[in-house]
């Protein structure tokens, strides 16, 4: 029982930290555009926005995992 409920606490973790990598590149896409950015350059910067969030929870994730074991 207890394994069920590592994996659900993961499993939910990943997709929070997903909808939030969605959420900060979307409004990076969207101040790139207000600032005149064109199309593929505002797709870009929301990209490097996405990535970026997701390289940082991982960071975040191998820290804490250092840190309780």
């Amino acid at each position: 029982m207890y394994r069920e409920s590592v994996v659900s606490v993961v499993l939910l973790t990943t997709a929070l930290v997903i909808v939030v990598a969605l959420l900060a590149a979307a409004g990076a896409g969207k101040l790139a555009r207000m600032d005149g950015a064109t199309y593929p350059a505002a797709f870009t910067r929301a990209a490097i926005t996405f990535a970026a969030v997701l390289t940082l929870a991982a960071s975040v994730t191998a820290a804490l995992a250092a840190l309780l074991t």
